[in-house]
């Protein structure tokens, strides 16, 4: 199976959004990957769901929403309702994550579980029947244009192994310093979704760039 790669707009151009979600689409993106931060859980604040409004009604390709706030439970079905095909959260950032997994499966969205770098993949272990993705952040989230962190490997070949164990199709995504010499490290290593943003976007051939994340 082709690995997938997931546009992370937050390093669009805002001031020509419609244009950029295109020019991801029409370079085979297979995914737009929706960063909400809170500056709570996060230092930053990106965007929330005005600009998801918007985003869906410009893109034809899934939309993969990244929760990166406090108690995310809150906001599940405002964002299942405004498009998102799947919602990931972080195990870091809730008291009950079983609770916001049954939320975003009634809401009608893939679920999708996500860890820091100093996290251990272990605490989403009893969690690995109940979703649908695993997201490895192979950078510190709240920022973009992080560089690597090569330690996130062994977290991405355990979350593989978690998968493969629980017999059942779990993506394993990465998030973080996503570039030509980091994909074939991650993808070795067990990652199938690729979230790359600034890699892409400030790029002059994205199409190029999309065909080489995917190691083609």
């Amino acid at each position: 199976m082709d690995t997938i790669i997931s546009a992370s707009l937050l390093s669009a151009d805002f001031s020509r959004l419609g244009d950029d979600i295109k020019r991801a689409e029409n370079a085979g993106a297979d995914w737009l990957h929706y960063d909400v931060m809170d500056g709570l859980f996060v230092p930053s604040i990106s965007f929330g769901e005005p600009v998801l409004k918007y985003v869906r009604a410009s893109a034809k390709i899934p939309l993969d929403v990244h929760l990166m706030i406090n108690d995310p439970i809150r906001y599940i079905d405002n964002y299942a309702s405004l498009g998102a095909a799947g919602i990931t959260f972080h195990v870091e950032s809730c008291d009950d994550p079983a609770a916001v997994i049954e939320k975003i499966h009634n809401a009608g969205c893939k679920a999708g579980i996500s860890v820091k770098p100093n996290t251990p993949v272990s605490v989403i272990k009893s969690y690995i029947n109940d979703i649908e993705l695993i997201l490895i952040m192979t950078v510190e989230p709240g920022f973009g244009g992080q560089s690597f962190i090569e330690s996130t490997l062994d977290k991405i070949a355990q979350a593989r192994e978690l998968a493969e164990r629980s017999g059942r199709r779990i993506y394993i995504q990465v998030d973080g310093g996503i570039n030509d010499k980091t994909a074939p490290l991650v993808r070795k290593y067990g990652a199938d979704v690729l979230v790359s943003g600034s890699y892409l976007f400030c790029s002059e051939d994205m199409k190029e760039r999309i065909i080489g994340l995917r190691g083609r």
